[in-house]
């Protein structure tokens, strides 16, 4: 397969990762016979410097003309400590994934049985968690009206949704919910909000073409302590942009670190790979930020395009290094390995990915990974 992928390293630690999920693809081009064509592109805090602009016409050309695109992170501190700044990073990404139609974002939650003990929840809470959060991304409260009055002291964000924004996003929840465990729940605030009662009716209404689904509702506050308190009782959650914001960021401490979670936004046409996590500026070229979530967004990217093997193979070569303890320090506080060197053990398995006999525990051990 051929596939022309945008690369959009963004900021702070976000080329860094990013790199590390284009070893990854490289070695499952060399590895299945595919070709991969790479072209990269500024967003976010470094396209501002550059362009004026957090999403220049160049990038979203690109992103316009591409099979997928494979984001990194996007943020600066000198634009989070000015409130008055009137050009953010964070709205180069909004705005891509409102040119693209990138209305679901899809994130995974799982716990891994070789890092239950990275996670501040207890073992047997968190053991066997394994659901899936869809939101909806190009509505609501982040896109809605803002107004700030003349003098500053009053302002309001209009939270806004349409019974079409609601729907498309459902049946892709829906479609996924008969595909895993068959159940789905409605994440709201339906007691106080008018859009998360117009939420209830049509997801409600579209659950009757899906009687092998079993939908069930919970208020947001209600929901962000089901998360701690019980999560394997989740199979898909489905929410709206800012609730859906929060409690994925919330679903991170299962997994032991945010490092760890992807994510695709996908919409009719588009679809783009991301990390949850931020910049993480205080790591930029440090070379201990935490690549394993864009290599799995990468292996998002894979499933997206029907190459399910491929991205099995990511899948296996990741849970190794995790197996292994070839992790940056996030993981495992006494770590020797640096995030070029986790991306370089995990691409390097993506060829052998069933052969531990060639591997030497005692480099490992010793900060090498050498592979004999």
């Amino acid at each position: 397969m051929i596939l022309k992928i945008a690369l959009l390293a963004g900021d702070g630690v976000g080329p860094e990762v990013l790199a590390q999920s284009v070893k990854c693809l490289n070695a499952v081009e060399e590895t299945f016979n595919h070709h991969f064509i790479f072209k990269e592109a500024p967003i976010g805090a470094i396209a501002i410097d550059k362009n004026g602009t957090p999403l220049p016409d160049t990038t979203l050309k690109l992103c316009q003309e591409s099979d997928a695109v494979l984001f990194g992170a996007i943020g600066d501190p000198k634009y989070d400590n000015d409130p008055d700044a009137k050009v953010r990073p964070e709205q180069g990404l909004l705005q891509l994934r409102k040119a693209l139609g990138l209305f679901a974002n899809i994130r995974p939650i799982l716990s891994h049985p070789t890092l239950l003990d990275k996670s501040p929840l207890k073992k047997k809470v968190i053991n066997g968690t394994d659901f899936v959060i869809y939101r909806e991304l190009t509505g609501g409260i982040y896109f809605g009206e803002k107004k700030l009055n003349e003098e500053g002291t009053k302002a309001s964000d209009l939270c806004e949704y349409s019974e079409e924004e609601i729907s498309r996003i459902a049946h892709l929840a829906f479609k996924a919910a008969k595909g895993r465990k068959k159940k789905l729940t409605l994440v709201d605030k339906a007691n106080v909000l008018e859009s998360s009662r117009l939420w209830r009716k049509v997801v409600t209404r579209i659950g009757e073409s899906y009687p092998e689904v079993a939908l069930d509702f919970l208020f947001v506050d209600n929901a962000a302590m089901q998360i701690i308190l019980n999560p394997k009782q989740f199979d898909v959650i489905l929410t709206e942009n800012m609730f859906g914001d929060i409690i994925s960021d919330e679903g991170s401490v299962i997994g032991g670190s945010i490092g760890l979670l992807a994510s695709a936004s996908v919409g009719e046409e588009n679809a783009l790979f991301e990390p949850i996590h931020g910049s993480y500026p205080q790591a930029k070229g440090k070379d201990i930020a935490n690549p394993i979530a864009s290599i799995l967004s990468a292996a998002m990217l894979l499933e997206h395009f029907g190459l399910n093997e491929e991205a099995w193979a990511v899948k296996k070569a990741v849970d190794k290094s995790l197996k292994k303890g070839i992790v940056t320090p996030d993981l495992r506080e006494n770590s020797q390995y640096g995030t070029n060197q986790v991306g370089d053990f995990i691409a390097h398995n993506i060829v052998d990915i069933e052969d531990d006999t060639l591997m030497n525990d005692e480099n490992i051990d010793l900060g090498k990974s050498t592979i004999i």
